[in-house]
């Protein structure tokens, strides 16, 4: 089992930065491929970012590719998604994931989810 409590969510204007951080707690961290999705009112779960378990290998979504890094400190069971140049449709709850094998892009192959952290940034 792993644990994973995402923090460092909030309000922003638009052009602003945030970094969301999710601690993992159970399992060996580094052995899990770590991933952020987010889902906005009355949209589905979409894709953000995904980071291999060693941290070599990371991919984004379009949407946010030259925005948004995900960088993970496994001495400190860590992910982080550094969110920069923050726009009004980046709004939604972001939720951390971690899955065993190569990180993914879809969210059923996840197996274990944080609760979420509120995005909310205004224009």
């Amino acid at each position: 089992q792993v644990q994973l409590v995402e923090s460092g969510g909030g309000l922003v204007q638009a052009g602003g930065s945030l970094r969301l951080s999710c601690a993992a707690s159970g399992r060996t961290f580094s052995d899990y491929a770590t991933g952020w999705f987010r889902q906005a009112p009355g949209k589905e779960r979409e894709f953000v970012a995904a980071i291999s378990a060693s941290g070599g290998t990371r991919y984004y979504a379009d949407s946010v590719k030259g925005r948004f890094t995900i960088s993970r400190d496994n001495a400190k069971n860590t992910v982080y998604l550094q969110m920069n140049s923050l726009k009004p449709e980046d709004t939604a709850v972001y939720s951390c994931t971690a899955r065993l094998g190569v990180p993914r892009r879809v969210a059923n192959e996840y197996g274990y989810w944080g609760q979420g952290t509120q995005v909310t940034i205004s224009s």
